[in-house]
């Protein structure tokens, strides 16, 4: 699949997903909510890779990397998630991944040597802005309201733990780890993560088995993690993680057009305004050029243009 596809697919899964989570925690608690979910999704793509002869072996140092994404991308940065969704709307909770991108091009920089491109940071900007213009108003109340400070906080702390897993990811990519297998793995490490937080915690398996609970489980599992992570990985393979995390941005508009049909948000003149420059820093930053587009690592299942996977 070309970038754009993959952009478009991971985009409208993810910008759906905020407002599906919901349903997840009027049947169970957030530890046993994302326990569930990766770990259906972990079976969805080890399956996966058992019936096409993918290759699961990894070394033990592979293994502990992998562990690293699991952990902060598949556990700790969805249980921050599925925590400040019982505070605030989930297109607040979306907003948050709009700063995804800038996040991402400081560690990447930091940690694995990237340049920084200046049309990545203003589009970066421009995005940040504009999201930051569609929710003013409920950033204007952060100061007196207790509860949205609690999911602001929390937000914040699943962006930093989903960068810190791209990270990894980037550099098991770099190192030649590539496709369905490493994303099964980290999946498998953040399941094992959140029953363990589940186990901690002391709390009962307590699950309604409602229609739309298990519905709204198996769109999560199936659709929104193990389909679009894998496009979202490969697209991380084509074209790095900070311009990859633009998906943050687009997604998080989806994510407000959702929020204001179920969960009451009004549109303003400011609305369309920020939307207009999301939209605009988004095209800026995937704009194609040599060194931008200078890929981390090979896309899912293969290692070159002639193998492109599953």
């Amino acid at each position: 699949m070309t970038p754009v596809s993959l952009f478009i697919v991971t985009v409208g899964i993810w910008g759906t997903t905020w407002i599906v989570i919901t349903f997840q925690l009027h049947a169970t608690t957030p530890e046993i909510g994302v326990a569930l979910r990766f770990s259906i999704a972990a079976a969805a793509v080890l399956g996966w890779c058992v019936a096409r002869s993918i290759p699961l072996r990894q070394s033990l140092r592979m293994h502990a990397l992998l562990a690293l994404v699991g952990v902060l991308g598949f556990c700790v940065s969805y249980l921050f998630v599925y925590h400040a969704e019982r505070f605030i709307v989930s297109g607040l909770v979306a907003v948050g991944y709009a700063a995804a991108p800038l996040v991402n091009m400081l560690l990447a920089r930091t940690l694995l040597g990237t340049p920084m491109s200046r049309r990545v940071a203003a589009g970066g900007a421009l995005g940040l802005l504009g999201i930051a213009l569609i929710f003013w108003p409920e950033f204007a109340r952060l100061q007196t309201d207790g509860p949205l400070v609690i999911g602001a906080a929390l937000t914040a702390g699943a962006v930093l733990a989903s960068c810190l897993s791209n990270i990894g990811m980037a550099r098991a990519q770099g190192a030649g780890v590539k496709g369905w297998a490493p994303l099964g793995l980290g999946m498998t490490w953040g399941a094992l993560a959140a029953w363990t937080a589940v186990l901690i915690a002391g709390q009962p398996l307590v699950i309604d088995w409602s229609l739309p609970f298990a519905l709204s489980l198996a769109y999560l599992a199936l659709a929104g993690s193990a389909l679009a992570f894998g496009a979202y990985y490969s697209l991380l393979g084509k074209i790095g993680p900070a311009r990859a995390a633009y998906v943050g941005v687009m997604s998080t508009i989806v994510a407000l057009l959702i929020s204001a049909m179920f969960e009451g948000y009004h549109w303003r003149f400011a609305t369309f305004v920020g939307i207009a420059l999301a939209v605009g820093g988004n095209m800026l930053a995937l704009r194609s050029s040599r060194a931008a587009a200078r890929p981390v690592a090979a896309t899912l299942g293969g290692t070159g243009p002639a193998s492109r996977g599953a």
